[in-house]
């Protein structure tokens, strides 16, 4: 079966959200074709305007851009990511349009909340990924 050629996605995430940096940290190194770029929303590096969504917005919702400028947002985000991973049965959960609805609820529910949550569960995370937290 011939395989699709992939477009690049740039994933943006809150960098000062130790859940965040685990999950950025786990992708970054399933990143063997390079079809990922991570920009953190809190940095200089995440321009509003180019992206066309503010950092508001941004700390609310998942977003990611592909390399032609086009944005997606909520639970596409997660399966195009784990797609580019080369994590197939997780995309493929991640993109049942059945589960969309709960996906969008449960990361906007983790979203506004996701400082408190990475208290008691981040630095847990980052170190079973073998992330140190800083990034």
């Amino acid at each position: 079966m011939k395989k699709i050629a992939l477009p690049r996605l740039t994933l943006f995430f809150d960098g000062k959200c130790p859940l965040c940096q685990a999950e950025i940290v786990f992708l970054s190194r399933r990143n063997q074709a390079g079809l990922l770029a991570f920009v953190d929303i809190n940095s200089e590096l995440y321009d509003e305007r180019t992206v066309g969504v503010s950092c508001a917005q941004a700390l609310a919702e998942m977003y990611g851009q592909f390399d032609n400028g086009s944005v997606i947002k909520g639970p596409s985000v997660f399966s195009e990511a784990y797609r580019r991973a080369e994590l197939p049965a997780l995309a493929w959960v991640l993109s049942r349009k059945t589960l969309a609805p709960l996906l969008a609820v449960g990361y906007r529910f983790f979203a506004k909340h996701r400082h408190r949550i990475s208290k008691l569960f981040g630095p847990t995370a980052l170190w079973l990924v073998g992330g140190n937290g800083s990034r």
